[in-house]
């Protein structure tokens, strides 16, 4: 499987008014890497697809709030 975190090098400016991000990371969904659906994919318990929003693990990419970090005090 790939990597779901990509990272880019965005454009800092001279005259930019804010201290620069030098790297800014994404995600790409991990159906981007799947021509089709091949047969018999092993599947999460039906408590488990509910919760992680997936019937598939292969489909499964984790999501962390931004909100978390900010209500927490990491940032």
């Amino acid at each position: 499987m790939n990597n779901q975190v990509k990272v880019y090098t965005p454009f800092v400016g001279p005259f930019d008014p804010c201290p620069p991000k030098l790297l800014k990371f994404y995600l790409t969904p991990p159906q981007l890497y799947t021509n089709f659906q091949p047969p018999g994919l092993p599947q999460f318990s039906p408590y488990e697809a509910l919760k992680r929003g997936t019937l598939w693990p292969a489909f499964y990419s984790p999501y962390e709030s931004k909100m978390l970090e900010r209500s927490s005090g990491h940032e």
